[in-house]
């Protein structure tokens, strides 16, 4: 979870409180100008008063994506995305081991999205999509920075995890 003040942490706290920040932003930016392309690929097929748009299909198809994995970052950041709670409160030192295993599965997985995600970009650097030529790095990207954003995140909860483990204050 996100503190209120980033000033008073580190500067890693005040970036990743910043940074989430931004990720808000973003995800209800995605959201918003997602329904655009939709709408006009939706009254295109249906009316003939809009002509049928065929790169609003792979507009669309990119904004779902980055708005999928933004999603995710936001998720991970909030501590919801992969939570799945089957014990009951054992205690807060119980309760922060259980999460720690977690969030080592969340950091095996970030690490395989930055390793893969990064020969993913290289393969689509010098390539354009079909109908908009638009840079396919554009959306594979988007693979490493959300492994990149994960590891923040659940580095700094499994760290919060191990202190509260280990009783430190």
């Amino acid at each position: 979870m996100q503190a209120k003040n980033p000033e008073a942490r580190s500067a890693l706290g005040a970036f990743s409180f910043y940074y989430g920040q931004l990720l808000d932003i973003l995800l209800a930016l995605s959201v918003l100008i997602l329904v655009f392309p939709v709408t006009l690929q939706i009254f295109s097929r249906f009316t003939s008063l809009i002509p049928h748009y065929i790169w609003t299909e792979e507009m669309a198809r990119f904004l779902f994506i980055w708005t999928i994995m933004i999603g995710a970052m936001v998720g991970v950041r909030d501590n919801i995305h992969f939570d799945v709670d089957l014990w009951p409160d054992m205690g807060p030192r119980i309760n922060a081991l259980l999460n720690l295993s977690g969030r080592v599965g969340v950091l095996v997985l970030a690490y395989i999205f930055v390793y893969a995600g990064i020969e993913f970009t290289r393969f689509a650097w010098n390539r354009t999509s079909e109908l908009a030529d638009l840079p396919l790095w554009l959306i594979h990207i988007a693979w490493p920075l959300t492994g990149l954003t994960w590891i923040l995140y659940a580095g700094q909860q499994a760290y919060a995890d191990l202190r509260m483990i280990f009783g430190a204050k």
